[in-house]
C-alpha cells in the first residue's frame, strides 16, 4: 500500500485520457458552452480537492482500513469470512453507502447547497464527474472513513473500490455515444452515461433520480430509477434552472455558490417550498 497514491493516479490518468478521446471521436451530445472555460474551472477543483483532503484529514480510506485491521475495529475484523467474500461484501457495501450519501446530499438543504456545484454545470462531460465543492469532498471522505471503520473492510478492497468509483464517475459522466442496444445491457451491471445523464436534467423530478455512480441496482431497488429523460438525451437541458449564466464556470463562483446561490426546488427536503 506504499504506492497507493501512484496506483490511483495512474488509473485516473489512464481512464481520463480514454474517456476524453472517446468524447472527441464519438460524442453523445453537442456541447453548448465554452469547453475550455469549463475544463479550466472543473479541473481546478480536481486539483484543489485532494490537496485539501490531505491537509485536513490525518488518514485516508486505505490507511484507515489498515489501522482498523491493526486495532481489530469493525465487523469484518471481528467475524471471519473467506477473503473473497469479505472483499466482495466490502465493495458492495461501500457502493451502497455512496448511493445513500448521494441521496442525503439531495435531501438535506444544507448539503444540497454544496452539491449544487456539481449540478450547476451547463454541459455534461468527463469533467462534470470531477466537479465537486471541497467541503462536499471533505464530508464525503469523513463518511467513507467512518464506513471503513464500522465495516472493518480489507485495505485492498478499499483501494479497489476507490479506483472503481473514480473510474466509473468519469465513465458515466462522459459525453460518449454508446449504441442503445449495448447501453440497455450495460446498465444492468453498471451505471452508464445515458442512465446518469438523466440525473443532471433541469427538471427536479429527473434530478432526484438515478443516484448511483457505479452499481445500478440500488436505484431499481429503492425506486429512484428513471430509464430516460422526458425530452430525450439530445433535447434535454443540463444543469439547474437558477444558474444559467456562463459565469457559473468560473472557479471563484463555484467555491462561493453554496453560500450565495439559491437552492431552487431541487433539494428533496424543500420540494414545494419557496427557493432560498
Amino acid at each position: 500500500m506504499n504506492n497507493e497514491s501512484v496506483i490511483r493516479f495512474c488509473f485516473f490518468l489512464t481512464v481520463f485520457i480514454m474517456i476524453a478521446v472517446w468524447e472527441l471521436l464519438s460524442p453523445r451530445r453537442t456541447l453548448n458552452a465554452s469547453k475550455s472555460r469549463r475544463w479550466i474551472s472543473n479541473l481546478g477543483l480536481t486539483f484543489i480537492n485532494p490537496i485539501l483532503v490531505n491537509l485536513l484529514l490525518p488518514l485516508l480510506a486505505v490507511e484507515m482500513a489498515i489501522k482498523a485491521q491493526q486495532n481489530g475495529w469493525g465487523l469484518l475484523n471481528n467475524y471471519t469470512l473467506p477473503y473473497g467474500l469479505a472483499f466482495a461484501f466490502s465493495v458492495m457495501m461501500l457502493d451502497f453507502i455512496v448511493y445513500l450519501q448521494h441521496v442525503m446530499f439531495h435531501a438535506v438543504p444544507m448539503l444540497w447547497r454544496l452539491h449544487m456545484v456539481h449540478h450547476a454545470d451547463l454541459d455534461y462531460d468527463i469533467t462534470t464527474g470531477l466537479r465537486f465543492h471541497p467541503i462536499e469532498i471533505i464530508i464525503s471522505m469523513g463518511i467513507k472513513l467512518s464506513a471503513v471503520v464500522v465495516l472493518g473492510t480489507p485495505a485492498m478492497a478499499v483501494l479497489v473500490f476507490e479506483i472503481i468509483l473514480n473510474a466509473t464517475a468519469m465513465f458515466n459522466h462522459g459525453n460518449i455515444n454508446i449504441p442503445l442496444k449495448i447501453d440497455k445491457i450495460l446498465r444492468l451491471f453498471i451505471v452508464t452515461p445515458d442512465m446518469h445523464r438523466v440525473h443532471h436534467s433541469v427538471f427536479p423530478s429527473e434530478t432526484n433520480s438515478n443516484f448511483g455512480f457505479n452499481i445500478p441496482w440500488w436505484d431499481r431497488l429503492f425506486g429512484t430509477y428513471r430509464a430516460q429523460p422526458s425530452k430525450g438525451h439530445e433535447g434535454m437541458t443540463i444543469g439547474l434552472n437558477q444558474f444559467r449564466e456562463e459565469k457559473r464556470f468560473e472557479l471563484p463562483w463555484m467555491l462561493m455558490v453554496p453560500f450565495i446561490g439559491k437552492t431552487g426546488n431541487y433539494a428533496i427536503g424543500r420540494r414545494g417550498r419557496k427557493s432560498s
